[in-house]
């Protein structure tokens, strides 16, 4: 199998994803007997509960610093210093310095929800190849209800896929007021692409939580979060009723990889150029949370 590739907005190239695990990811999503490991311990979140109460036991901590070397993790940018976490997961969704993700534009941008690897659609309805062709989204069971797919169909929508290496904490794409969040129950299933070129759907069938958010400039923005293998938890944060800046944060997820998406209603935002591009050409881009994602129309 290859690599996972990815377009970096800050470099302007093509690079190569440092993949956690890439070669059990490879045994378990393209051999039968990986296959089999998946359904009956993966998917029904056996190794997702193992692996959480590993990560959050005091001796994690130890495997932190070799982590940080492996993977080029910028400490510069944490609240906390090495010595200072807990365990693993408190490394995992570690809060950033103020000012480590400055927000683009004013009110009128609406900026990324997380640092993650990007793909976005003017019409959720016309997507007719998510990471291999023939593949679109479900979009009534992914979004949990009909009336919310007729409403979102024709708007626009932006996948941000989070990788075990990236900050985990996730915020608002705009400003507004959200609501209570929706659980919606199911397995826990890897979301990077070795796994969705094969089969999408995982996307609406593992565990994840919907937010609706009621903005002036923006209309109803839909916000949901996905959890994938080794996320035990995704964790709100915000308060709902309340009014939330843009760029403020909205929760985190435990360790493992995992997804964001942003709907919009038909007409409210227009998309980033070089992000409909990459994604035209069927490739991520990777910006980093606060950057700029579209501008109101």
């Amino acid at each position: 199998m290859e690599g996972i590739r990815y377009y970096n907005r800050y470099t302007g190239r093509e690079e190569r994803e440092q993949v956690l695990g890439e070669k059990y990811l490879q045994w378990i999503y393209g051999t039968s007997t990986g296959r089999a490991a998946l359904h009956v311990l993966i998917k029904r979140g056996v190794f997702s509960s193992l692996l959480g109460w590993l990560k959050n036991r005091p001796s994690s901590a130890r495997s932190i610093p070799a982590f940080v070397e492996e993977y080029g993790i910028n400490m510069e940018e944490s609240l906390k210093g090495m010595g200072e976490f807990k365990h693993f997961n408190d490394f995992f969704y570690r809060r950033l310095k103020p000012g480590a993700r400055p927000l683009a534009g004013g009110e009128e941008t609406a900026v990324f929800p997380a640092d993650a690897r990007h793909m976005g659609w003017e019409r959720a309805d016309r997507i007719s190849g998510v990471f291999v062709k023939g593949q679109s989204f479900d979009l009534p069971t992914l979004l949990g209800s009909v009336e919310l797919a007729e409403r979102y169909a024709e708007g626009a929508v932006v996948l941000s896929r989070l990788c075990p290496t990236d900050y985990h904490r996730f915020h608002f794409p705009v400003s507004g007021i959200p609501g209570r969040w929706r659980r919606m129950g199911g397995p826990l299933a890897s979301v990077s692409p070795y796994c969705l070129s094969r089969t999408l759907s995982w996307l609406w069938t593992n565990k994840r939580n919907l937010t609706l958010i009621q903005s002036d400039s923006w209309g109803q923005v839909a916000m949901l979060e996905v959890g994938a293998t080794g996320v035990g938890f995704i964790e709100e944060t915000y308060v709902p009723g309340e009014f939330a800046p843009r760029g403020a944060e909205k929760g985190y997820f435990a360790f493992g990889g995992s997804t964001v998406m942003c709907f919009f209603e038909p007409g409210r935002i227009k998309l980033a150029s070089d992000l409909l591009e990459k994604t035209e050409e069927g490739m991520e881009m990777f910006a980093r949370q606060g950057d700029m994602m579209g501008k109101v129309v």
